[in-house]
């Protein structure tokens, strides 16, 4: 074939084949992401680049990226006997050429001269294959340092705005980095995407990683209200044929699995980063919504999420009981801190008519979870106060990272 009509396939292909950007997000969890990542360049959509933003770890989590796409580090996770293994072993071919970057250079848009002499090195080293020929993406990787936690949606703005500044991409992925994906996620996403241009934002069916077969969640959720964000929809469902079909999600989409169009990121804007961890999500889907696109689940897209399914069936216990796990503490504590000021920041902004009797509702659920602690938990003072302090942070609109917390942790 000539190079002419190649050119004329491949610009055909692109059209069929539009690219994503893949944003995965890091703080302190190589081992998640380096499995991830060997799932995520598995996978069969022809047009993609990979983003892992780390959120300044102290885990040396960047030297241990840049070493696995050197071919120097070895994927950790998970057992050989685990059921979804197949899906990250084994290792596929490196190096894989990567480019590495700060936040003020992401920001920026990068170094577009480097990344296309990088890709079109790439592209004669694997034959210059054509796209829809080649399972594996031409895009180097691109490692983004923020230098500090800047929460989930700092962390993943960081990522964005380099996009927005670079161009030339037509969907975002953010792709939680404990994660593993089926090889056809996130074509099966593009694919209900180019079926409906009303389609903004595109969710997975998510399935727990140590039980593969039960749901976590089929895209997001029921409902948003000024009382909660609804519950996920199929959870805990054994998965079946009946749960493969897409449909339209009236919540929001959890950000473990979220794919946004990228003339609606322009409309929208990125994530709120007042809220710093958890609503944020919530917050975006809405905005999205008021603007009258759509919400779908790709039902087809399967991805697996590294948390336990008896998490939430033993809520109670942990509400009301014993905390038992001492290295898991500062984190449940902060995500029942960011839980509440959340709430009332998310109600203030979205169902502000709400907000009195929201509240009261709050004030009234504290008080009785307080109750709870006082009989039943080690750590009486400390979650008491954590449940105040989020309710008073939010009443005062205190937003953002609290730093007092996290030196607490």
């Amino acid at each position: 074939m000539k190079a002419r009509e190649i050119n004329e396939v491949k610009k055909k292909d692109m059209l069929e084949w539009p690219k994503a950007a893949i944003i995965i997000l890091n703080w302190n969890g190589w081992k998640d992401t380096l499995e991830c990542l060997e799932s995520v360049f598995r996978n069969t959509y022809p047009n993609y680049q990979v983003i892992v933003i780390d959120n300044g770890s102290t885990d040396g989590s960047i030297e241990k990226i840049k070493a696995w796409a050197e071919g120097k580090q070895k994927v950790l996770t998970p057992e050989s006997t685990h059921p979804l293994y197949h899906l990250s072993h084994q290792p596929i071919k490196k190096p894989i050429p990567y480019i590495y970057y700060n936040r003020e250079e992401a920001e920026k848009g990068g170094d577009s001269k480097k990344e296309c002499v990088l890709t079109k090195k790439w592209k004669i080293k694997n034959n210059n294959k054509l796209l829809f020929n080649d399972a594996t993406t031409h895009h180097p990787l691109i490692l983004i340092q923020t230098g500090k936690n800047l929460g989930f949606a700092g962390g993943n703005n960081v990522g964005i705005r380099y996009l927005l500044k670079k161009g030339h991409f037509n969907c975002i992925w953010l792709l939680n980095n404990d994660t593993v994906i089926d090889k056809d996620a996130l074509a099966e996403m593009v694919k209900l995407g180019k079926s409906n241009k009303k389609v903004g934002m595109i969710g997975s069916k998510i399935l727990y990683y140590d039980e593969p077969n039960i749901i976590q969640a089929l895209g997001g959720t029921e409902k948003i209200t000024w009382k909660t964000t609804g519950k996920h929809i199929g959870d805990f469902k054994e998965d079946q044929l009946k749960f493969n079909n897409d449909f339209e999600i009236k919540g929001y989409i959890y950000g473990a699995s979220l794919l946004v169009r990228e003339e609606v990121v322009r409309m929208v804007g990125i994530f709120d980063e007042n809220y710093f961890m958890l609503m944020e999500e919530t917050d975006w889907c809405l905005r999205v919504l008021k603007k009258d696109w759509k919400l779908f689940c790709s039902s087809k897209s399967k991805i697996w999420h590294k948390v336990s399914s008896s998490t939430k069936k033993g809520k109670e216990k942990i509400f009301f009981g014993r905390s038992s796990r001492r290295s898991s503490l500062s984190n449940f504590f902060e995500r029942e801190y960011y839980n509440i000021r959340n709430h009332l920041y998310f109600v203030r902004k979205h169902f502000n008519k709400y907000f009195t009797i929201t509240c009261l509702y709050l004030f009234l659920k504290i008080l009785r979870q307080s109750i709870g602690i006082v009989l039943y938990d080690d750590y009486k003072c400390c979650r008491i106060k954590i449940l105040f302090t989020g309710f008073y942070d939010g009443m005062r609109r205190r937003l953002g990272k609290n730093i007092e917390l996290n030196k607490n942790k």
